[in-house]
C-alpha cells in the first residue's frame, strides 16, 4: 500500500504545515462575532465551544484554519482546540452536506424501525455512515439517543425532529431535501442549512419568522408527566398481569388481596 507525501511526513515526525489564514474580510467579520461571544463569559476559554460552532458556520465544518483562529482569539494552543473539536461529534472535521440527516439507532428507535430506515437510506442515497451525497446536499449518519423515545423511530435533520418515521417517509424526506422543496420538522424551529444551524448554536439569534416561538417545543407524549404533576390529566390505569384492569374490579377484592 502506498502512502502520500503528507502521510510519510507525519510518520517521520515532520512538522505539520501551518494552516492557511482566512481572507482579511472574513477574519475581520469573524473577529467581531468572536468578541461578542467571548464577552458572555468570565473566563475567555469557556467560549471555545461556541467559537467552534462559529467557524463551522463559515465553511460547514471545522477546518485547521478555524481551529487556528479559535486558538489565536482565546490564547490557547492548537492542540487544546483540536482536543475539544475532535471530542464532540457535533463538530464536523471534513466537508459535509447542507443537511445532516441522522437516524437514531439506539435500542428503542432501532427495534421500532430505525435500523431498517438507516439501512434503506444508505442504499437509497448510495452513501455509508458519515458520507455525503455527490450533490453535497445530504450527509447521512446514525446518531445516539436524542431523548425522543416516545416518538420512535426518530430522524433528525440539522438537529430538528422528524418523528415516527418509516422507510417510505424517510425516503420522501431526503428527496424533498435534495429537490429544494419545503420541509417542515414535526416540531421545533423551522429547518435551515447546517451552516445556519451552526451559527445559531454559536449563540446568535435566529431571526427567521416563527423560529423563536417554535424552538424547543416538546410533543404531547413528552409532556404527559408534567400534565399529571399539575393535575391536568387523569392518572394511568393500573393493569395487573393476566387480570382485568384495577378499575374493573371491586374494592373488596383489592382489599382482600392486600393490594
Amino acid at each position: 500500500m502506498t502512502t502520500s507525501s503528507s502521510e510519510r511526513g507525519v510518520s517521520l515526525g515532520m512538522p505539520e504545515l501551518p494552516a492557511p489564514a482566512y481572507p482579511d474580510d472574513v477574519r475581520a467579520r469573524l473577529e467581531a462575532d468572536a468578541r461578542e461571544i467571548v464577552a458572555r463569559y468570565p473566563d475567555s476559554r469557556s467560549a471555545l465551544l461556541p467559537l467552534l460552532h462559529l467557524v463551522q458556520s463559515e465553511e460547514g465544518h471545522v477546518t485547521r484554519t478555524g481551529m487556528r483562529f479559535c486558538a489565536d482569539v482565546l490564547g490557547l494552543t492548537t492542540a487544546e482546540v483540536t482536543a475539544v473539536a475532535t471530542f464532540y461529534t457535533m463538530y464536523r472535521r471534513r466537508e459535509s452536506g447542507d443537511y445532516q440527516v441522522g437516524v437514531c439507532t439506539n435500542t428503542l428507535c432501532a427495534v421500532m424501525g430505525g435500523d431498517a430506515i438507516f439501512e434503506a437510506l444508505q442504499e437509497y442515497l448510495g452513501v455509508g455512515n458519515g458520507e455525503t451525497t455527490g450533490d453535497g446536499k445530504i450527509t447521512l449518519e446514525h446518531i445516539e439517543c436524542n431523548a425522543a423515545c416516545d416518538f420512535a423511530p426518530v430522524v433528525m435533520v440539522n438537529w430538528e425532529f422528524f418523528d415516527n418515521q418509516t422507510v417510505q417517509s424517510a425516503k420522501r424526506l431526503v428527496d424533498d431535501l435534495r429537490g429544494g422543496g419545503t420541509v417542515s420538522p414535526t416540531r421545533g424551529a423551522p429547518l435551515c442549512t447546517f451552516k445556519d444551524t451552526a451559527r445559531i448554536l454559536a449563540g446568535f439569534p435566529d431571526e427567521r419568522p416563527g423560529a423563536v416561538e417554535a424552538s424547543g417545543s416538546a410533543g404531547p407524549a413528552s409532556l404527559v408527566g408534567l400534565r399529571l404533576a399539575k393535575g391536568e390529566a387523569a392518572p394511568a390505569r393500573v393493569v395487573h398481569p393476566r387480570e382485568e384492569p384495577e378499575d374493573a374490579r371491586s374494592t373488596d377484592a383489592v382489599t382482600e388481596e392486600g393490594e
